[in-house]
């Protein structure tokens, strides 16, 4: 069945005119008919609307009154012009709507080996937090939406979607509310791409099918960057959405002998390694992106950079848990972050926060198998880091390797201030609280004595099981600033498997337990 889709008109406010009480006629005085720019109609009496040709005969009565036509000529004159008025009405509002055609042609590719399709995780429990509306599709550039099938995309995961792409992206972005539509039941292949702005605001790139990478460095084009897949630029209200996929095709990237451990006999051999990141949004501001499956990433899944307000909601991110370097998000000289409702389940970080970011509010995230939530890693190579206003409340860290970090370089600068971590469920997680000033992820690093400096830590009602292979609780500070202002309240970490629990480590590490805690935190200098 076809997809009506009715054009809205905006009217001004109907206004009711006054009576001649002489005579008991309606009559329109100066500027009581104002016609706008588009013609379309406006109100200027009970129950009608003048257009520009209404307007031109009214004009005419007025005329014709005004030199005292005889009252029988104007009377007249005013049926006729209310028959017309009716007659173009009405065919005003056949004008007013179209049709666009809903359905589409399935792929036949769908399904094959070429988009592997991973088990969905479980739905998380979701909070309630601002949401951002999707568009309803209706596949026609007279609607502001942009379907790239009328771009030239054939959607078979053969074919080279990317110029229809770059063209559906070209005409969304000149118009206000656009939207570049990637329908469903098709399989869209697609190179390394920029959509760059500045567009009209508003704009929406809605995926409804499934997005596929270049299958591994064999398959990418040797003229197209390794850095990114791809990259948003200079956009300033846009949303990211839809029901469908973004497949990486990530499992060649992980496999190259410079990666970890991925070389013979489990070493990691020396040469090019670059993979590129998945999705990146750089320079923007007053980003949404939600409702999508975004899986098997050669390395990080998403990445905000230099970014001012972004809210995160309902995603699933995954990729397996072996997979190096796919965090899962992160973020890095970007303020003003929101990332609520997901599930994250990858081989690295399920959430990272490099420096130069701050208000960031992390809720209802669910995470694992993953390296956890973590703060850096900051001061490498002797650099300034910032980080700021970081809250995560109400997430599940699971199976992971990490659970809630902070990690910086000996020799770095800066500072890490005002963190705090409430109401977290853990579940055989190593690490479960770990702060890390001797971060090092080579086999040598010379001490030194410059560090980032970090103070005001909270961790209120941290529950669940820790893995037994390392303590549930480490400070481990530096000698030359250590951590300041740490407050520790209602954590219960149990081992997962056997009854003894290990002590907390801490090191140059000052605070206060501020109810009795499993186990407890003596180890802390007094602040």
């Amino acid at each position: 069945m076809p997809k009506i889709c009715h054009r809205k008109t905006n009217f001004q406010e109907k206004k009711a005119l006054p009576k001649d009480h002489q005579h008991q006629l309606l009559f329109l005085r100066d500027g009581d008919a104002r016609i706008n720019q588009n013609s379309t109609p406006v109100s200027v009496s009970p129950g009608r609307f003048l257009s520009k040709d209404h307007f031109l005969l009214v004009n005419l009565i007025k005329f014709l009154w005004k030199y005292s036509l005889t009252m029988e000529k104007v009377q007249e004159l005013v049926l006729i012009w209310i028959f017309l008025a009716l007659f173009l009405q009405n065919a005003s509002n056949v004008e007013g709507r179209h049709h666009c055609h809903k359905g589409h042609k399935k792929n036949p590719h769908k399904g094959s080996s070429s988009n592997p399709q991973m088990p969905p995780p479980p739905s998380p429990t979701y909070l309630p937090v601002p949401t951002v509306p999707s568009p309803e599709p209706c596949h026609s550039s007279s609607s502001g939406i942009f379907d790239v099938t009328t771009f030239g995309a054939v959607g078979n995961g053969l074919a080279d979607d990317t110029p229809a792409f770059k063209a559906a992206w070209k005409a969304a972005c000149a118009v206000e509310s656009g939207v570049v539509l990637a329908p469903s039941g098709y399989t869209f292949a697609i190179t390394s791409t920029n959509f760059s702005g500045p567009c009209k605001p508003g704009l929406v790139f809605q995926v409804d099918g499934v997005l596929l990478q270049p299958n591994g460095p064999d398959r990418w084009p040797k003229a197209d960057s390794k850095k990114q897949w791809l990259r948003f630029y200079q956009l300033n209200n846009m949303t990211l959405t839809g029901k469908g996929t973004i497949e990486g095709n990530g499992e060649p990237w992980w496999d190259l002998p410079c990666k970890p451990h991925r070389g013979p006999n489990g070493t990691t051999l020396p040469g090019p390694c670059d993979s590129p990141v998945m999705i990146v949004f750089f320079m923007s501001a007053n980003l949404a992106v939600n409702r999508l499956r975004i899986q098997n990433s050669p390395q990080f899944h998403m990445k905000f950079d230099v970014c001012l307000g972004v809210l995160v909601e309902k995603l699933s991110i995954y990729s397996p848990k072996l997979s190096p370097n796919t965090d899962g998000i992160h973020i890095g000289y970007t303020r003003s972050v929101g990332i609520y409702n997901s599930m994250i389940s990858n081989g690295d970080d399920c959430i990272s926060i490099g420096t130069g970011s701050s208000n960031v509010h992390i809720e209802g995230v669910t995470c694992g198998p993953s390296h956890g939530i973590s703060i850096g890693s900051l001061g490498a190579n002797n650099s300034q880091a910032w980080v700021s206003n970081i809250t995560v409340r109400n997430a599940v860290i699971r199976d992971s390797d990490n659970g809630l970090r902070i990690k910086t370089w000996q020799g770095g600068s800066g500072s890490v201030t005002d963190i705090s971590y409430e109401n977290i469920r853990m579940q055989n997680v190593l690490n479960s609280i770990i702060v890390d000033q001797y971060y090092c992820s080579n086999k040598v690093c010379r001490n030194q004595s410059s560090a980032v400096y970090v103070s005001g830590l909270s961790y209120r009602n941290i529950k669940g099981t820790y893995n037994m292979i390392k303590p549930p609780i480490r400070f481990a500070c530096s000698d030359a600033v250590g951590c300041t202002n740490i407050r520790i309240s209602e954590v219960e970490l149990l081992p997962h498997v056997g009854d003894l629990v290990d002590e907390p480590y801490c090191w140059n590490a000052f605070g206060v337990q501020e109810t009795p805690t499993i186990p407890p935190v003596a180890c802390l200098q007094n602040w």
